[in-house]
């Protein structure tokens, strides 16, 4: 493996490694010093089957470059599952210091049209599938505190425009990209009293979600053209704050997208009227519509028109 070595020594786990992101992740880990836990179930686009195939074939890759790395093919949705995520970062290299969650799926439909099972199973993917992973990492990392060892651990959430803007068609996954950003700045609150430090990230990227979403803007450049669309341009960013380098950054939310970073600054107040007693209904929505004139025009949902 190449690369200058910015986190030799560190452990780091990869849900959803088996392919597009999460491969490019694990790839970039390993290749600056990280030995890697890649986790995927190997499942379709829609979440349907399994297979172990995409994380040994990922694992067997790193190792052929030179580098460490164990195939974990658990569902990381179930408690068992994730509990045996962090297990075996721990059996097999004795410590974990990185977290990247980005195991995912699509089962788009319009509101209308999306069944409570394409729901369930979109939610329970992206958010509980975040949630677990992170649960059980930082119980190891709070007995690792408590113990006299602090860690100097970070865990890396994938979030989405969809998450932050909305987008046609996709309720169910924007609903899990936005609860995921929600869960993101309470872990970081919460979990930073055992030297753990949690950043969400928003990518663009040309993988087998967004090929069908977003399939013109996703296509390949000509040769010898940038590739702005190529996962591997988002992997830097996940790598620096996977890090120690990225000490004291946490419970932020980054854009990645070709060649640019952006800090995203979330819900901040603007325009506020305060009478110090009770509206009237009328009053209520004068103001209102005072405020929103005074107000910046928000970004529109993807897709709308």
């Amino acid at each position: 493996m190449t690369g200058t070595g910015i986190c030799t020594g560190r452990v780091a786990v990869v849900t959803g490694a088996g392919r597009g992101l999460g491969r490019a992740h694990a790839l970039a880990l390993a290749a600056e010093g990280a030995r890697i836990v890649v986790n995927d179930l190997g499942v379709a686009a829609d979440g349907a089957g399994a297979s172990p195939g995409p994380a040994q074939q990922v694992a067997d890759e790193i190792r052929a470059r030179g580098g460490r790395a164990v195939a974990h093919t658990g569902d990381i949705t179930t408690t068992d599952g994730a509990a045996s995520l962090v297990a075996t970062a721990l059996d097999t290299f004795g410590r974990l210091d990185a977290l990247v969650n980005n195991a995912g799926f699509l089962r788009d439909r319009m509101l209308v049209n999306l069944d409570e099972d394409d729901w369930d199973a979109v939610i329970r993917v992206h958010l509980k599938g975040h949630f677990l992973p992170l649960r059980h990492a930082a119980a190891h990392w709070r007995a690792e505190a408590k113990a006299g060892r602090t860690p100097d651990a970070r865990i890396v959430n994938t979030s989405s425009g969809a998450g932050l803007l909305g987008s046609v068609g996709q309720g169910n996954y924007a609903a899990a990209k936005a609860g995921i950003i929600g869960l993101t700045l309470v872990a970081a609150a919460e979990l930073a009293r055992y030297g753990v430090q949690i950043n969400a990230l928003a990518p663009a990227a040309r993988t087998r979600m967004t090929e069908r979403t977003f399939a013109g803007a996703m296509a390949k450049p000509a040769a010898g053209e940038f590739d702005a669309m190529a996962p591997e341009n988002v992997s830097p960013l996940v790598v620096w704050l996977s890090s120690a380098d990225s000490a004291g950054v946490t419970g932020r939310v980054f854009e990645a997208e070709a060649g640019r970073i952006t800090v995203m600054e979330g819900w901040r107040p603007g325009p506020t009227a305060d009478r110090k007693s009770r509206w009237t209904p009328a009053e209520a929505g004068r103001a209102a519509r005072d405020l929103l004139a005074a107000a910046g025009t928000p970004q529109p949902v993807y897709g709308a028109r």
